[in-house]
This record gives structure tokens, sequence and C-alpha cells, in this order.
């Protein structure tokens, strides 16, 4: 290897271009030769860990398709930070993947690629691109709807939206307020599209009616004493609690807490772990993982994240 080569091949990799309020293009791609979904179980097994993470970071999907090779998903980060998201979505398929195929090493090509979608009329053709992938198959070129990892059947009203992870109101209502009317003209403009990557100068006509984007970006600057303050109160729990361990009585107060640290406040598992009393990452972990299923599963929680971010606008 020259020495030119040793150079580029020690270079360091370029800075990701992303904003905390930024709606993104995101593709995620095999390494090599390798199928990134060998059955639809994979691709559900994607889906799941989309809802999973979505329920800690509160990001918004608004289409996405997974292929057998690679994935588009657009992704509202909605105040998160889109390599968080993203890293923990891949990092756990990639376990689950190799676990299940025997396999070691890499499965995905280097870092997933994203690109900042500037504006709705790019929105718009980005995801008619993106709902145009399967027309590569012989079986879906004239069937799109058809093929059922893609939303776009649920943006027409074809199929339910088994993961619970799609917003179709942001895009479709752009072509119209009225739903069905919108499902229409949306179906007519990706059967209208030759399948290509749009160019950010791509010429959109928007509807007469104006249209007022209804994004909400949250402000992740709370602190850990505000969580541990608020989710105390909640639970009728003392605060002090949150770093004494093995407490049965303290764990929703404590898996509460990891949640809306990791969720709200933007911190990662190894500051989530000082916070809680030097507890280890994995525990951490569980801890978030387990407050997910309480807000879930529990009425009684089912509302405290937005509660929160509620009385910290206040």
């Amino acid at each position: 290897m020259s020495i030119k080569q040793k150079r580029w091949f020690n270079m360091p990799r370029c800075a990701r271009i992303k904003s905390p309020d930024s709606v993104y293009h995101i593709m995620v791609r095999s390494i090599s030769d390798t199928l990134l979904y060998k059955s639809c179980k994979d691709k559900d097994k994607y889906l799941g860990l989309i809802k999973k993470y979505q329920g800690i970071f509160l990001f918004k999907v608004y289409a996405y398709c997974i292929m057998d090779t690679h994935a588009h998903i657009i992704i509202d980060a909605a105040g998160a930070d889109i390599s968080k998201i993203m890293q923990s979505i891949n990092q756990c398929y990639a376990q689950y993947f190799n676990l299940k195929y025997k396999r070691r090493g890499h499965l995905f090509q280097d870092r997933f690629k994203s690109k900042i979608i500037y504006d709705d009329r790019y929105l718009i053709t980005l995801s008619s691109y993106i709902h145009n992938n399967p027309s590569d198959m012989e079986q879906y070129k004239n069937d799109l709807k058809s093929y059922k990892y893609s939303s776009l059947s649920i943006y027409l009203g074809l199929r339910k939206d088994e993961f619970n992870i799609l917003d179709t109101d942001f895009i479709l209502e752009q072509f119209s307020r009225d739903k069905i009317v919108a499902r229409h003209h949306y179906s007519k403009f990706v059967q209208s599209s030759n399948g290509d990557e749009p160019a950010y100068d791509t010429e959109f006509k928007h509807e007469k009616a104006e249209y007022r984007s209804e994004r909400k970006v949250l402000i992740r600057n709370a602190k850990p004493i505000d969580v541990i303050n608020f989710v105390a109160k909640y639970t009728k729990q003392n605060r002090s609690q949150i770093n004494i361990k093995h407490i049965k009585s303290c764990i929703e107060f404590k898996s509460i807490s990891a949640l809306l640290m990791r969720g709200v406040c933007d911190m990662k598992q190894k500051d989530i772990c000082k916070e809680m009393g030097n507890i280890t990452q994995s525990h951490a972990s569980r801890l978030c993982l387990n407050g997910l299923d309480l807000v879930n599963k529990k009425n009684e929680y089912k509302n405290i994240i937005y509660d929160f971010i509620k009385a910290k606008a206040c």
C-alpha cells in the first residue's frame, strides 16, 4: 500500500451534518452482498426496534420502505440526536441478526447515511421516491401498494399501521385537509413519479389552501434533578432513594426516571449510571426499557412523559 493510500485510510470520517430540529432522510445498507433482512420476521424485527426507540426518543416517522439489502426512512428527530436514535436501532438489530444467523462482524455498510430535508416540497417528493422503491421487483412494478414493508398502503388507508410508528398526517395534509381527497391526490402523485431520487430543486405545486406545519420540536434541556423531583412526586417516592440499590418499591420510580433522562434530558447511558448511584450501563439500559414498558402498559403512567414536558414549559 502506498503512502498516499495509507493517508487516505487513516483520514478521520467527516462529521455528520445534523441539528436537533431537523427532518432526515435516513438510509441503511448491508455490508458487501449480505442481505440485511433475510425474512419477513427480520423486517418485522427492524420495524419493532423503530417502535421501541421511538418510545424512548419521541421522534416521528413520516415514511419508510424496508427492502432486502437496504432501508429508507424519513425521521423527524423532534429535538433528539439522530445519531443516538439510529445507533440504538442498528446496534440492537445487528446483535439480533448475528445471533440468529450465527455470524460475526459488521452488518451495516459504514455509518448510516442521513440527509437533512430542508422544505416540505422536497419532503413530499422524497416520500414518493421511497414508496417507489419496490418498483424494481417485477411483482410490484405496477402494484406498489401491495408491498407490505413500505408505508404506502398505510398512507392510502389500505391497511393499519401494525407497529403504530407512522405519522401520515404531516404529508397528507399538504394535499388536502380532507383525508380521502388527500389519499387520492397522494396516490396519483406517487404513480406519476419516475422513481428517481429527487433533487432539492424539484418542482411541486402546493394545494391552494394554506398549509401550516404542525411539527413540534421538544427542547431536551431538562436537568436530571428536574426529572427525579417530578417522578418522585408522581410516584409518591422519596427522591433520595434514587441512589439506593436493591429497593423493590422504587423500581418504577427509577425506571421512569431513567426513561425520561434518556429521552428528555438527552443523556447517555453512562451519565444515567452516575445519577443513579454508579450502576452499570446494562442496569441503566434495563431500567430504561422497563420504564418504557410501564408507560405503555400502566394507565397511571401513560401520560407521564408529556406531563413532564408540560410542567417544564410552565
